[in-house]
């Protein structure tokens, strides 16, 4: 099911109003997702592992608002794009201004959508798309072992056993004739007709 899908999704909302936060939270969470939320763009970089030592954890979309105090949500996609360990995680900007231009940077920078605040449940499942980007692809297990031992593929350059069997079969016969010369028994080709003339009952 989707549901369970979405479940190994792990999504860091950033915005420093309780309100749209908690509200994201609640979308989120609704449909199986795990929240983890902050109030700003320096604290969703230390979640991420940027300025410290220890490694980051792993987060497969981070979803933040435009406009913040101190970092904004279009300097925190920047910092995410270019540091090498974050630059594959999905972003979306948010904002309750809608500027056309503020709208294309932020794409033209990388952020996989730009919505419209407040966050809505159609806008939440347009994220399972994107958050795909972020998760490494698993490997697909070993094929099973065929029951009764392997079959190994027969090249298409070797003779079959069906011809070489036939191919056995056909130097046995000739020399079976040529024995039968050499012994001074004729073979069956040179026998005479009349042994294999066809009878015929003549009647008065």
């Amino acid at each position: 099911m989707a549901i369970a899908a979405e479940a190994k999704f792990h999504v860091l909302a950033v915005d420093d109003s309780v309100i749209d936060r908690k509200l994201i939270e609640r979308l989120l969470r609704n449909s199986s997702y795990q929240v983890t939320t902050v109030d700003s763009g320096s604290k969703a970089l230390e979640f991420l592992g940027l300025h410290d030592e220890r490694d980051e954890i792993e987060v497969n979309m981070v979803i933040t608002d435009y406009c913040m105090p101190g970092m904004t949500g279009y300097d925190l996609l920047k910092k995410i794009k270019e540091t090498s360990p974050l630059k594959d995680i999905p972003v979306v900007i948010m904002s309750s201004e809608n500027v056309p231009s503020r709208i294309s940077r932020c794409l033209e920078e990388g952020a996989e959508e730009f919505f419209l605040k407040p966050m809505q449940l159609s806008d939440v499942e347009r994220l399972a798309p994107h958050m795909m980007k972020g998760k490494p692809t698993e490997e697909p297990p070993p094929p099973a072992p065929v029951a009764g031992g392997a079959q190994h593929p027969q090249s298409s350059c070797s003779d079959s056993p069906a011809i070489a069997v036939a191919t056995a079969h056909s130097h046995g016969s000739s020399g079976n004739k040529r024995k039968a010369a050499s012994d001074g028994v004729p073979p069956e080709s040179s026998l005479s007709p009349e042994r294999t003339r066809p009878r015929f009952t003549v009647t008065a």
